[in-house]
């Protein structure tokens, strides 16, 4: 168990935005909340799943729907504490720990802010490693870990608690209920216990924030070498560097769906298109993929390496197109059909990045 510093925020609010791919919330307001409730509530400490009693309930939080909503739908906060309190008393037990279930700028931070509320630890873990946009898309599916009971909150008091059969049937019954409560609210999936999240979770995923965001950070800051040594770190290859011609978006199904359209800065004869489903998920350079879902698809602005989300894509921008190879626990049997390109409705094969010859 160690203490989230302030430093250590800042540091995983940039590792975690990277890692969400577009996706995962804005992080700004998150981590506003989470400052203001380490301030109200004390520090929030960062645990094991082995440190726990393997048999400990542990719970998740965090937001679900369209980012391109939550730039204007704030939260309020007490949603997260509703619905993390309703489960518990569903299940008729309290959490050891809060864990987040991915990695995005807002929905890794939202569980530090509730933990320090509720005084629990949050576990050094998640199940993607990244954002994806629908609840089923995770290592727990995989392992045959069923994403409910589950409930859906909004900022007015409305609440839901629900089981279903399946891990799709969870997405699809939490979407209806978001495109009716605001398009975006509180939710919290997955309980289990800490011996499962050892065996079955992505581990040290907020370590790794916080370790990606460090070195990102030193890119920031100019520090000779400091690229080099982040794309070392994160085992990531500049695909594509360009200015943004093109950009589609729109809220639907209680998505943010569309388009980005780059041309490269040194050869206007070459474009790439990126598709977004919350997180961006294929990058074509000339009608042919070149990363594809699971791996992940970050924009970095050329002139200051911030992340970008695709909420705040606009026309104009200068990226860095960066791919990452995904965490190695999604490769086991299964992640094709659950993550794949085919999952998201495209006739494109995955690769892994390893084998794919980067272009910059």
């Amino acid at each position: 168990m160690r203490e989230l510093t302030l430093d250590d925020l800042d540091d995983m609010v940039l590792g975690a935005t990277l890692l969400g791919t577009g996706g995962g919330g804005d992080p700004y307001i998150a981590r506003l909340m989470v400052r203001q409730a380490m301030e109200d509530f004390g520090s929030v400490q960062i645990i094991e799943p082995r440190e726990l009693d393997p048999e400990g309930l542990v719970l998740t939080t965090a937001v679900i729907g369209a980012p391109t909503v939550i730039v204007e739908k704030v939260p309020a906060g007490t949603e997260f504490t509703t619905g993390v309190r309703a489960m518990a008393s569903y299940l008729g037990k309290d959490p050891v720990a809060l864990m987040p279930i991915e990695v995005g700028g807002m929905n890794t931070l939202i569980p530090l802010a509730t933990a320090a509320e509720l005084g629990l630890p949050v576990i050094d873990a998640d199940s993607m490693r990244r954002a994806f946009p629908q609840i089923e898309m995770t290592v727990f599916t995989l392992a045959g870990i069923p994403a409910s009971p589950m409930s859906v909150a909004d900022e007015k008091g409305n609440l839901v608690v629900f089981e279903t059969i399946s891990n799709p049937v969870a997405e699809t019954l939490a979407r209806t209920a978001v495109m009716q409560l605001g398009m975006a609210n509180a939710i919290s999936a997955y309980p289990m216990t800490a011996g499962q999240i050892a065996e079955h979770g992505i581990q040290g995923s907020m370590s790794f924030c916080v370790d990606l965001g460090k070195r990102l950070a030193a890119v920031q800051r100019g520090e000779e070498g400091a690229f080099e040594e982040f794309l070392g770190f994160a085992e990531a290859e500049v695909f594509f560097t360009g200015k943004i011609i093109d950009i589609d978006r729109r809220t639907t199904e209680g998505f943010a769906r569309g388009t980005v359209v780059i041309e490269h800065l040194d050869d206007p004869s070459r474009t790439m298109r990126i598709e977004i489903q919350n997180e961006l998920l294929i990058a074509f350079e000339d009608g042919k993929p070149v990363v594809t879902t699971p791996d992940l698809i970050c924009l970095l602005d050329l002139e200051t390496a911030a992340p970008i989300t695709t909420e705040t894509l606009a026309y104009g921008q200068r990226v860095n197109v960066i791919g990452m190879p995904c965490a190695p626990e999604w490769h086991q049997p299964g992640m094709i059909e659950l993550v794949g390109p085919q999952a998201f409705g495209y006739d494109v094969e995955y690769v892994p990045m390893k084998t794919k010859g980067s272009k910059k």
